[in-house]
């Protein structure tokens, strides 16, 4: 980390926490959204919620030892509920199940603490400080081992009536596609994900990216295709939502020069005029950094709403 500004010392902060199965990642963070310190830490393993929470509280204690920060916000890989308090499934971490996440956090700091999904973490992240600071309406899509996604309407998110909205690479691209862990067949996971380049490669995506960029012919038909079928993925969402822009984030994305300009064409073919007027197809900023600078924003919120 250490990529923002340098900070100004004795400003107001909150704490930014993104939970992942192997890292755990905090930042202190201003309100205009300057990094002010940061620290990583193993996961414990196994990471139980017991064991996660006794080592986020001695790494918060660690980074902010005079306790300056006035609130906690943490992103968790999986869903939360609506309110922002209870960690449902956490998936790569052990023994999660309806975790009150934010109570027990809340007990061990004595500040107040909200939490989200991580990929609603980096869309507001992606929002606040990235691709998406100009626009108020936007979707990000993480390309990764799977597909995750994350609304913003009028600048906030959009977590729906149990906290579990914006799965939106679980929307059906095919309906006669493979079967996806959902339940649900031919989503659009099974099409843009790293899993799903496996199965119809053979190869990785990074293998893929240096390929088409040395010319290979079948890796840029393969690009081709993906961009197709993402393209026709996001014509779905654009009818629903008319965002003002949608970023693209993920591991896949490192080969986005490839896929972008023919997820453009089949937006344009599919989509049309007036729900995607002024659309901006965007490539994510932040990079790892998503997670905790949205978990910040959200902690922001968080003191917001309680004036």
């Amino acid at each position: 980390m250490g990529t923002f500004p340098t900070p100004s010392t004795n400003v107001a902060q909150v704490l930014g926490i993104d939970l992942g199965g192997t890292a755990i990642k905090l930042g202190c963070f201003g309100a205009d959204g300057t990094c002010l310190k940061s620290l990583s830490i193993a996961t414990p393993q196994p990471a139980t919620p017991e064991a996660v929470v006794a080592v986020m509280a001695e790494a918060i204690a660690q980074l902010d030892p005079e306790r300056a920060a006035i609130a906690i916000g943490v992103g968790t890989p999986g869903p939360a509920d609506a309110n922002g308090r209870i960690a449902r499934v956490a998936i790569n971490l052990s023994g999660w199940h309806d975790v009150p996440l934010a109570d027990w956090l809340e007990a061990k700091t004595n500040r107040p603490t909200v939490i989200a999904n991580d990929a609603n973490c980096a869309g507001l992240g992606e929002a606040w400080l990235g691709a998406g600071r100009w626009y108020r309406n936007l979707i990000l899509l993480t390309l990764g081992t799977g597909v995750g996604g994350a609304i913003i309407l009028d600048g906030k998110l959009f977590v729906g009536h149990h906290g579990t909205a914006a799965e939106l690479g679980l929307i059906t691209l095919n309906p006669d596609g493979p079967p996806c862990n959902s339940g649900n067949q031919g989503s659009l996971e099974q099409y843009a994900s790293v899993q799903a380049i496996r199965r119809r490669m053979g190869l990785e995506p990074n293998q893929l990216g240096k390929m088409a960029l040395a010319g290979d012919p079948k890796a840029l038909e393969f690009w081709q295709a993906y961009g197709k079928d993402l393209g026709a993925g996001l014509a779905s969402l654009i009818y629903v939502l008319t965002p003002e822009a949608i970023i693209i984030g993920g591991g896949v994305s490192a080969s986005a020069d490839f896929f972008l300009p023919t997820v453009q064409a089949e937006i344009e073919r599919r989509v049309l005029p007036s729900s995607r007027a002024g659309l901006q197809l965007l490539k994510a900023e932040l990079g790892n950094q998503a997670g905790i600078v949205g978990a910040a924003k959200l902690a922001w919120q968080l003191v917001a709403a309680n004036g």
